[in-house]
């Protein structure tokens, strides 16, 4: 189960969204929170997967929490912050550490249901990855931090950005564009897309492989991102 706190300093919001992602398969509730501090609290003391985070708290703003959570270390802890429509580049300016989702509000169960199962599909291709493959969810929470914050291009968006990632990172070998669209359930020319605007970015390598005569194969492997190890960090 993915354990979850609700942040929003209405209680009557906090019981609407915890009803919601009760409903969602493979989540749970693990609490709720009606202040930033509060907030920290238990996410210290029941260390979530996810906090659904109102952005705007009575004591605290919603951006300050995840600031606090990322400068804290630890464990990860997931965000999909809630906000109003002209605060996603404040929100946006923020997503440093970890992998953050947003909501507009208002919005229908539809709509966090969506956000919800695409979380939940990042984070059981994570699981998979044994202890012993540290090193890959690190490269791949680095990737998808790196480009939290990038202008895209016109017609690509992030949600397929990240799921083309993540089947890059979860193949363990390169995968030619036909394998990724079909795999990704997209067309071969629109995964051409994500995966040449990939390789322009410098996360994505390309290779040939050559069949028939003639006929070159483009395969596609993800850049390996180093990580700091504790002596090499910043203080």
């Amino acid at each position: 189960m993915i354990r979850t706190l609700i942040v929003d300093d209405d209680f009557r919001v906090a019981a609407l969204h915890r009803a919601y992602v009760e409903k969602v398969p493979g989540f749970s509730v693990v609490g709720e929170a009606g202040t930033g501090a509060e907030a920290l609290r238990l996410i210290a003391q029941s260390k979530p997967d996810l906090v659904l985070l109102d952005i705007y708290l009575p004591d605290i703003s919603g951006l300050d929490v995840m600031r606090t959570i990322r400068e804290g270390g630890g464990s990860r802890v997931d965000v999909i912050a809630i906000t109003a429509a002209r605060d996603v580049e404040s929100l946006r300016a923020a997503m440093h550490g970890g992998v953050v989702h947003y909501l507009i509000k208002p919005f229908r169960f539809a709509a966090l249901q969506e956000k919800l199962q695409s979380y939940a599909a990042m984070h059981q291709r994570l699981k998979q990855l044994s202890e012993a493959d540290q090193h890959a969810v690190d490269t791949l929470y680095t990737i998808l931090r790196h480009g939290g914050g990038e202008t895209l291009p016109k017609g690509l968006s992030r949600p397929t950005l990240d799921l083309v990632t993540r089947i890059l990172q979860g193949a363990g070998r390169d995968l030619a564009a036909v394998e990724v669209a079909d795999l990704a359930s997209l067309s071969r020319v629109t995964a051409r897309r994500y995966l040449d605007h990939l390789v322009q970015s410098g996360r994505v390598e390309v290779v040939m492989r050559y069949g028939s005569p003639g006929r070159p194969e483009h395969r596609y492997h993800l850049v390996a991102v180093p990580v700091a190890g504790p002596a090499q960090r910043q203080p």
